[in-house]
């Protein structure tokens, strides 16, 4: 079960999304971290994860495959930035793999795990490059789809 909190971003270029998770960040964590366990959790249903390839380090390249309810594959790449295991996650899609740019930056992800009497309050941010492109992530549903899943994560992290 996960209860929602109003976050307040920081700036006109930020999303946040913070739940409280019935479930020891180590949990919540290794949901992040482990291949098979993100392609459980980390698309909004009906979408899913087809494929998730992490090297969960500072420098380390993830790569996951979102698939659309009509089948269409997003393939998406990024650069971990900074790993501090069961307290926080920083990721960005302005590489692809090691230091090479990515075409088009769109976010830096900045996830944190702390533990409130066992349970997890786990904040995500969405640092976006423009004014623009966080309104277009807006637009896209951020609230509602990262919303759903970390939903989908507390049920998940729940059984583990």
């Amino acid at each position: 079960m996960t209860v929602a909190t109003d976050t307040k971003p920081a700036g006109e270029r930020e999303l946040v999304l913070t739940r409280l998770i019935d479930a020891p960040r180590e949990k919540v964590y290794r949901a992040f971290t482990d291949p098979e366990l993100l392609k459980q959790w980390f698309a909004p249903l009906p979408w899913t994860i087809t494929e998730a390839e992490l090297d969960v380090r500072a420098g380390g390249t993830n790569r996951f495959v979102m698939r659309s309810p009509e089948g269409e594959l997003y393939p998406n790449q990024g650069v971990y930035l900074e790993v501090v295991p069961n307290e926080k996650i920083v990721v960005t899609d302005a590489y692809t793999e090691a230091w090479k740019p990515s075409e088009k930056p769109f976010m830096t992800a900045v996830m944190t795990f702390e533990d409130e009497g066992g349970k997890t309050r786990y904040t995500a941010r969405a640092l976006h490059w423009s004014v623009e492109d966080r309104e277009v992530h807006e637009k896209m549903g951020f609230h509602e789809g990262w919303g759903q899943c970390a939903d989908q994560l507390a049920t998940l992290v729940a059984k583990l």
